[in-house]
């Protein structure tokens, strides 16, 4: 029963009967002109605003539409599912608008505030299992426990009821006002986003562009379409953990390959910098991948934005607080302004005197100071961190420290070091 032997292809009609079941479930979520963004890229950007969906993603499109076309006598049983966080959500909330019981699989390394949102949605009819590092690791295991225990398994996103759910977000960006759509900036986990919405806009407005949007760390749709089939990614990054996913689906591979104009990966460090502008300027709490799709109007040549009409889907506002550190460290360091270095001090009275007055740039602050020895401090390396006032500093900085005869491992430009000491 987990694999429900169905037609994998999406009609408008499946859309639009989508729509129909979702009408007292969903919220229809704003498409709102973003001023800032619109005058900083020379353009009109309008945000689709599924951070304020009834569980603070898309995902309660696709996954209440696959439940509730389940026989009543099949669902009544339960169901199971696997998810990074939004998936579950979406099912947990959808199991208990049915009255009926759902065995969630999520990642162990899934955010605290996802886990407790699970909680709060689906109450005492789900049952939350965590296991594993990564999406593919609940995902084995839902899929065996959903076997044996012949129970439905609702994919997060290949199936064609989840896409032609995800789909409906298409149909209200179409009715939402803006503009004839230039370009559609949508992020890409497992595709079901964008495959839906692709199969809507282009049927609607074929002339419109759209841009699938991935983070540099997990580019498997990407990856897939280059090698001209679906492949799994050996490693990923799993800090944008709405879109860290090793392999997308075949239906939605099948998809995206036919509709979507480009992909474009994004650096996760562009991703926290994004995450923050966006909080700090327009008061939007958007995840990582809620905001993969804004941090993507940088990656996009100019000439291609100048005047045009620009729809940015944010698919999720699921964020932690507790992560809002470790965006911010990593922005800092994408962005040139936070720097590491093992940095070796001569063996002389007061080098760390002359480190701080004659190394040390008027703007620069040490933020992290630590000798690696516990005794003898004065014969081992000290990790030192670096904030600068501007990206310009750091030429002068490495300058200085050179010319002063201070020997130092830039930790920055060697992730396993950086990875075992920051």
């Amino acid at each position: 029963m987990s694999n429900r032997n169905v037609d994998r292809s999406i009609s408008l009609a499946d859309i639009l009967n989508a729509h129909r079941v979702l009408q007292d479930v969903v919220q229809p979520t704003p498409l709102q002109y973003n001023q800032a963004l619109s005058t900083k890229f020379d353009c009109n950007v309008y945000l689709k605003r599924e951070d304020l969906q009834v569980v603070r993603s898309f995902k309660i499109r696709g996954a209440y539409t696959l439940i509730a076309s389940l026989p009543e006598s099949e669902r009544a049983r339960g169901v199971v599912c696997a998810s990074a966080g939004n998936h579950a959500q979406g099912v947990a909330y959808s199991c208990r608008k049915l009255g009926i019981p759902g065995i969630i699989y999520m990642p162990a390394t899934t955010p605290r505030q996802k886990i407790t949102q699970v909680r709060l949605f689906g109450g005492e009819f789900v049952d939350i299992r965590l296991t594993g590092d990564t999406f593919d690791d609940a995902y084995a295991e839902a899929i065996r426990v959903s076997a044996q225990e012949e129970l439905p398994f609702i994919h997060p996103f290949d199936d064609p009821l989840i896409v032609a759910g995800n789909a409906t977000v298409g149909k209200e960006i179409i009715e939402g006002g803006a503009p004839d759509i230039d370009l559609l900036l949508v992020t890409i986990g497992g595709g079901g986003l964008a495959a839906g919405v692709s199969t809507y806009i282009k049927a609607i407005s074929p002339a419109t562009r759209i841009v699938g949007v991935e983070p540099e760390g997990a580019p498997s749709m990407k990856q897939a379409i280059a090698s001209g089939h679906v492949v799994t990614l050996p490693e990923i990054d799993k800090f944008v953990d709405g879109a860290a996913v090793k392999r997308v689906g075949d239906l939605t591979y099948d998809v995206c390959r036919e509709l979507l104009d480009d992909i474009v990966v994004i650096p996760e460090g562009r991703v926290c910098t994004t995450i923050l502008e966006l909080y700090n300027e327009n008061a939007i709490v958007a995840e990582p991948a809620g905001a993969l799709t804004v941090a993507a109007l940088s990656a996009i040549h100019p000439e291609q934005l100048k005047g045009k009409t620009v729809v940015c889907i944010i698919s999720g506002g699921n964020n932690d607080i507790d992560r809002m550190q470790e965006i911010k460290e990593r922005s800092l360091i994408y962005e040139g302004l936070k720097h590491y270095f093992m940095i070796n001090f001569p063996q002389r009275a007061g080098a760390l005197r002359e480190f701080l007055d004659d190394v040390l740039g008027p703007n620069d602050d040490i933020v992290q100071f630590e000798y690696t020895k516990k005794h003898n401090k004065e014969n081992g390396p000290a990790l030192v961190g670096i904030e600068l006032k501007t990206p310009e500093d750091y030429s002068g900085l490495i300058g200085r420290m050179e010319s002063k005869g201070f020997h130092f491992l830039e930790l920055n430009k060697d992730p396993i070091l950086f990875n075992l000491l920051i």
